[in-house]
């Protein structure tokens, strides 16, 4: 069983660990700090999820530090050489920067599934 939790701006994908038998999930894409949770039921997952979040934020603050974010808006992406010479060449056709090409890709994407 794989989903997503979501609270106050953050996510984390939930798994289901047979051996330790309880739910766990980790809010990805930080780089240098940690957020994980457990939870035997689904009740208690939330729960330690949501406190988890919470602590995350007031150690922050109180240490005045500036909460990391998952996802910064912007990213590598190696596409080969044959891709990326295509995608230079349509958004060169296009009169748009090859950054809002990939952008309109991803969108259109998302869109569709």
């Amino acid at each position: 069983m794989n989903s997503i939790m979501k609270y106050r701006g953050y996510w984390a994908e939930i798994k289901y660990s047979d051996e330790d038998e309880c739910f766990c999930g980790k809010v990805e894409g930080l780089k240098n700090d940690l957020i994980s949770f457990e939870g035997e039921t689904v009740k208690e997952l939330k729960k330690d999820f949501k406190d988890a979040i919470n602590s995350y934020l007031q150690t922050c603050k109180e240490l005045g530090k500036e909460p990391e974010k998952q996802c910064k808006g912007s990213l590598n992406v190696r596409l080969g050489t044959e891709l990326h010479t295509k995608a230079k060449m349509k958004s060169i056709e296009k009169k748009i920067s090859i950054n809002e090409l990939i952008k309109e890709a991803v969108v259109a994407y998302l869109k569709t599934n």
